[in-house]
């Protein structure tokens, strides 16, 4: 089977993976077209990573059926941006952080894509007023970027992830009932 090149076939298999499930109040959809939408200037390839990155995390998927469908490399940046096990958030991001920092190579695709994720990630969570959320991100930014940073790759989605998250862009606290 010759792989599936387009964003468009990569779109119509996330959704049907997907389901659904939701973003908030959206259909996931909506999440994916956001990270696309940040990976148009990086080419299709970083589309079609852009619309499966959370197909094997989050969905019956596997890194197999990527690969069978979208090839070796799509399926390869697929497999570094689905979190590693781990028993909560903050180990398997350090599992997932720490194999990042050794990509090398044409996987470094990967780390273009998780930076324009948790761009659209994080915009969300300031037009939302997800205060906690904003704040995991802040919190787990040094390590993230540590790790997923490679200067002149996306350096403009780092630089509005890291206006994002500086203090004068934190959301306002919901007032509780």
């Amino acid at each position: 089977m010759t792989p599936e090149t387009s964003p468009d076939a990569a779109r119509s298999y996330a959704i049907q993976m997907h389901g659904d499930q939701k973003y908030g109040v959206h259909p996931y959809v909506h999440h994916l077209d956001a990270v696309v939408a940040l990976l148009r200037p990086y080419g299709e390839q970083a589309q079609v990573v852009g619309y499966l990155h959370d197909v094997v995390e989050d969905t019956e998927a596997t890194v197999a059926d990527v690969a069978e469908r979208f090839g070796t490399l799509v399926a390869g940046c697929v497999a570094l941006l689905s979190d590693a096990p781990g028993t909560n958030r903050k180990e398997r991001k350090a599992r997932t952080y720490a194999a990042m920092s050794h990509v090398k190579g044409e996987q470094e695709l990967a780390l273009t894509v998780k930076a324009a994720d948790r761009l659209a990630n994080v915009r969300a969570c300031v037009a939302d007023g997800h205060r906690d959320l904003w704040e995991t991100y802040r919190g787990e930014h040094a390590t993230f970027k540590a790790a997923a940073y490679r200067a002149g790759q996306c350096d403009p989605l780092w630089a509005e992830l890291d206006t994002l998250l500086s203090d004068a862009a934190a959301p306002a606290r919901r007032p509780t009932a």
